[in-house]
């Protein structure tokens, strides 16, 4: 059974804020953690979202707990993960570290990943997802095309009788 009660985020440009406002769209609960401050690359990070600050604004912070407070990661790149930014690259090693289940997703070759997708997530029993991926100014237009797939992802999941949320 497919289970997501939560998703978690880090509040910044791109994925990040693609994921948690993908949460609020459908109504499933999201939080996580943000740097001290709410600081992102564009400023302070919306008040809407629900996001416990750090004790520190160093981003790795934010990102260490994150994926300690979730059952998995799930990391969203537009292509590769050939020139990702040390920021994505240390979301994998702080999940693998942690003995914490991750998936990276491909969003150019997409088109597929829904049921491997769901595989991961069932086998996981993942119920908090930590969603995780570039920010939109090291990766342009990762914002829309991620919330788009999440989107899609979602409704997806709407039609699979073993989901629940």
């Amino acid at each position: 059974m497919i289970n997501i009660k939560k998703i978690i985020s880090g509040g910044q440009t791109g994925v990040d804020t693609a994921a948690l406002d993908t949460a609020i769209e459908y109504d499933i609960p999201h939080g996580g953690y943000c740097p001290r401050g709410r600081l992102c690359e564009n400023g302070i990070i919306d008040s809407k979202y629900q996001l416990e600050e750090t004790e520190t604004e160093d981003v790795n912070e934010r990102t260490q707990l994150n994926a300690a407070h979730s059952d998995g990661t799930l990391i969203l790149v537009m292509n590769s993960l050939e020139g990702i930014s040390d920021g994505t690259l240390f979301t994998i090693q702080i999940a693998e570290r942690l003995g914490k289940p991750h998936q990276v997703i491909s969003l150019e070759n997409s088109e597929n990943s829904f049921p491997a997708l769901l595989n991961w997530l069932e086998t996981n029993n993942i119920q908090t997802l930590n969603v995780a991926g570039p920010r939109e100014s090291s990766s342009p237009g990762i914002y829309e095309t991620s919330k788009a797939w999440l989107s899609n992802f979602f409704e997806y999941l709407a039609n699979i009788p073993s989901f629940r949320k």
